[in-house]
């Protein structure tokens, strides 16, 4: 691991270069606007007011019906910068209900997405990749993918505790 002085020569050069503010930029605004355009299309989900940009390590917002909500259950959509990737992830209002919720996925024989393999030091229940290596070429068809696989991803996590 470099020195914390190397990192930052490394990162001001970098950004002397200009490109990673503008495609920063781009993607915080390309990640607004899909929120924006859920909140447009799913008026009776609820839907966070901004998008946490965080640290470079994910972007989020949340999105998600009321019928999780009164589970105290919520969904992150993030775009995870190591990884460039779109993902969901179904989370508990606090570790108290991740754990139950946790519990109740790993004690199930349900394995259709991703479940944490712990509770310890991790925010998600289950999580699942909506895109691998987006294309932002086309911004429709990719807003049009993340929401068919968000909407999905809710759909069966709530036909799930349905069952349960």
């Amino acid at each position: 691991m470099k020195a914390f002085h190397e990192n930052i020569n490394e990162y001001r050069k970098q950004l002397k270069n200009g490109n990673i503010q503008e495609g920063y930029k781009g993607l915080m605004e390309y990640i607004r606007d899909l929120k924006l355009h859920l909140k447009k299309n799913h008026p009776d989900y609820f839907v966070s007011s901004s998008v946490q940009p965080g640290y470079m390590d994910y972007s989020y917002f949340y999105f998600f019906p009321k019928s999780l909500k009164n589970l105290k259950l919520k969904i992150a959509i993030l775009f995870v910068h190591e990884t460039f990737t779109f993902e969901v992830w179904l989370l508990g209002y606090n570790k108290q209900v991740q754990k139950k919720y946790w519990k109740l996925f790993r004690e199930s024989d349900w394995n259709k997405y991703n479940l944490a393999s712990t509770t310890e030091g991790v925010y998600s229940i289950i999580d699942h990749t909506l895109i691998d290596n987006p294309d932002f070429s086309d911004l429709d068809t990719l807003t049009s993918h993340i929401e068919r696989g968000i909407l999905k991803f809710i759909k069966d996590v709530e036909n799930f505790l349905s069952e349960h």
